[in-house]
């Protein structure tokens, strides 16, 4: 039997930090949803008790270093499984892009070989098990739309944003997420973004006040040591996209676009001096 996971990209409409907390990582409130952006993973079980992954994708780990890997092994240590699994990756999602690429496909992994496995795991569980690989591990287990708190683990569903296209940029660099939650201090930001007035944006289904209130702290330190985030922020801007943000640590950066009208200008205008560009439609 194959059991088939589809791993959707994440986008931030507001990432905002709190305060370093003394685990070390840090209180945020994160609001996310979905874009139609996804790898695909296909699970087969092994005759052998092993984990073996493979994928299309040249520049990615198939060893213990892949979150997808580290998915398996968590859920087969933990739910005493001794029988083996072979996973293919189809990667579309950019690695190293703040689109939670590879938590998504821990996400899918832990979702399929839930079911490829019959264990029955509830999804709060899955969640919990999920945190144990990363922080946005939790929300693409369970998808839609949601406020993240504490380190991004603890889950509020909400509405789901009005229907839209959303462009994606992603310069050729790759950007650490530790490297800049390291160099970012929460005494940096004078104004930090509103989820009050994000909430009430999303649940009013306003798309124009959505775009008003987009916010990422994390922009102070990404768009301080990469250049070429701030100009394809600004181009994207200038090209006419209705609400423009830098998604999670980066370098990826996203328009929001209400008119198909726009979005080939837009597209066509990045591509000029960026290759890696996608137009796709918010998983709603």
């Amino acid at each position: 039997m194959k059991i088939y996971e589809k791993a959707p990209a994440k986008i931030n409409l507001l990432l905002d930090v709190l305060r370093k907390r003394e685990d070390g990582f840090h209180e945020v409130e994160m609001i996310m949803t979905m874009v139609d952006l996804a790898d695909r993973l296909e699970m087969e079980e092994l005759p052998r008790d092993s984990i073996m992954i493979s994928s299309q994708a040249g520049y990615i780990p198939l060893d213990e270093k892949n979150l997808a890997f580290q998915a398996a092994k968590l859920i087969k240590d933990r739910y005493d499984v001794r029988k083996g699994v072979y996973i293919h990756l189809d990667k579309k999602i950019p690695v190293a892009a703040g689109l939670a690429g590879g938590s998504s496909d821990a996400a899918a992994t832990l979702r399929g070989l839930n079911r490829l496995w019959g264990l029955n795991i509830p999804q709060d569980e899955l969640c919990k098990l999920g945190a144990e690989l990363g922080s946005d591990v939790p929300f693409c287990v369970t998808g839609g739309t949601a406020l993240a708190t504490g380190r991004g683990e603890r889950l509020e569903r909400i509405d789901n944003p009005p229907q839209c296209w959303v462009v994606l940029a992603k310069p050729p660099i790759n950007v650490s997420t530790a490297d800049v939650y390291g160099r970012f201090r929460v005494s940096d930001i004078k104004e930090h973004p509103s989820t009050a007035a994000m909430l009430g944006a999303i649940s009013r289904g306003s798309f124009s006040d959505i775009c008003g209130n987009l916010g990422n702290v994390l922009e102070s330190v990404t768009l301080g040591l990469y250049p070429e985030v701030l100009q394809l922020k600004e181009s994207m801007e200038r090209l006419g996209a209705d609400g423009v943000l830098m998604s999670g640590s980066g370098p990826t950066v996203f328009g929001l676009v209400s008119k198909e009208a726009k979005v080939s200008r837009i597209y066509n205008g990045l591509r000029g001096f960026c290759k890696e560009v996608y137009v796709v439609r918010m998983l709603t």
